[in-house]
């Protein structure tokens, strides 16, 4: 098994619970990881036996594109659409970071990792 890692993916969105973070935004980070047996795309240099950045890429801008309050939710649907698209990869791990939440306080980011 290989691990390929899809990192740092920058949007700004609308999610969460408070009424001016759906008219605001904030600043958002998504990481995925596909765990697979990547051997035939190494061997046959075949980007069709392997996992599409772009097409990561389009699912993760779609999904972050459907306003939610729980990062949890859009985490989920994302892990979801990527083992529907990709169903022979083993294990997927999407990481879906905000930055600056809203909490009264000094608080840098907050990270919830779906595991799938």
């Amino acid at each position: 098994m290989q691990e390929l890692r899809i990192e740092n993916i920058q949007l700004h969105a609308y999610h969460g619970c408070l009424e001016e973070e759906g008219r605001i935004g904030a600043k958002y980070r998504v990481d995925v990881m596909a765990e697979a047996d990547f051997s035939a795309s190494a061997q046959t240099d075949d980007l069709t036996q392997t996992v599409d950045y772009v097409v990561v890429f389009e699912i993760v801008c779609q999904e972050m594109d459907i306003r939610s309050k729980l990062i949890e939710a859009v985490a989920k649907r994302i892990s979801e659409r990527l083992i529907t698209r990709y169903p022979w990869v083993s294990r997927w791990e999407v990481a879906l970071t905000k930055y600056n939440p809203p909490v009264g306080g000094m608080l840098g980011q907050s990270t919830v990792v779906w595991k799938s």
